[in-house]
């Protein structure tokens, strides 16, 4: 499910070392109904993760003399919740503290719209050249995020300029979002399957040809309103849409944090689950501030 578009390629664990991986199960009671098992959309080729050194868990009959249902032993080197948290926390941050200073030092200027600009694509390169490692690279993440957090900075304090407090409203909205997609994830109301996430990639990948093709049309002025893009009712549904993409891409992130856990993926490979939240949380901001400002301007 790689691909070099870094929005849609940073699903899925390195797959260089000897841990578990998404195909095998790492304890009694994820074999059945995986949908990773057969056909997992993550894997490309081998899949190095074929041998669990902890399919067989050693402590199974001991936990069973108890009365206990079956454990995996405790190991170290394992990601967990809490490196995800960590690792999350320190990305969002970057993220976060990037923004704060780009709004505080640089007024809204001619020269300051071409510096996010420049920050958005040296962000960009830094996410495509993660996207293609083999391995997460902090130092990449950490700049990728700090170099996007000066053009969100630039661009919420223009937003902000002409709509007030659409950046805040906008965070908040971002909040939402999340926060009701992990609800409707964790209730089980929607199951991240093979088959659901190539629809969904599908549609997404559809939706960035269509809106590469929309910014042509705006750059040689066939569009000069922003066609697909305009602050009307179309400009409206298309961001709807784009946010309802980035709650599909943040169930697949949610599916990659819960796999990587159970699977027994390394503690390093938690960057790469806060890479992918990270970028799912820009997409959805981004759109949502849009959105905020076309709500704004048919007031």
């Amino acid at each position: 499910m790689r691909s070099s578009n870094p929005v849609f390629s940073r699903r899925g664990f390195s797959r260089d070392n000897g841990y578990a991986g998404f195909n095998t199960a790492p304890q009694a009671g994820y074999a059945q109904g995986n949908p990773y098992a057969q056909g997992n959309p993550y894997a490309q080729g081998g899949n190095p993760y074929a041998q669990n050194p902890y399919a067989q868990n050693p402590y199974a009959q001991q936990d069973q003399q108890y009365g206990a249902p079956p454990q995996a032993p405790v190991t170290t080197g394992r990601m967990t919740m809490d490196d995800v948290v960590m690792r999350s926390a320190m990305t969002l941050g970057t993220v976060a503290l990037g923004a704060v200073l780009a709004w505080a030092l640089l007024p809204v200027s001619a020269t300051s719209y071409g510096l996010a600009i420049v920050s958005a694509l040296v962000a960009m390169v830094l996410a495509l050249v993660q996207s293609f490692k083999r391995t997460p690279s902090p130092a990449l993440i950490l700049g990728y995020a700090a170099f996007e957090g000066v053009f969100l900075g630039v661009i919420s304090e223009m937003y902000n300029s002409q709509w007030s407090g659409a950046p805040f409203q906008a965070v908040l909205g971002t909040m939402a979002v999340s926060a009701a997609t992990l609800l409707v994830y964790k209730a089980g109301w929607i199951r991240v399957t093979a088959r659901y996430a190539r629809v969904g990639m599908s549609i997404a990948i559809a939706f960035v040809l269509v809106m590469a093709v929309n910014l042509l049309l705006v750059a040689f002025g066939v569009a000069p309103d922003g066609g697909l893009r305009s602050f009307g009712p179309l400009g409206a549904l298309v961001g709807i849409v784009a946010i309802l993409l980035g709650a599909f891409f943040l169930t697949l992130d949610f599916k990659q944090i819960e796999d990587g856990i159970a699977y027994g993926a390394p503690r390093e490979e938690a960057w790469l689950a806060a890479f992918g939240l990270t970028l799912t949380l820009v997409w959805i901001y981004v759109e949502m501030l849009r959105l905020v400002a076309i709500f704004s301007s048919n007031d």
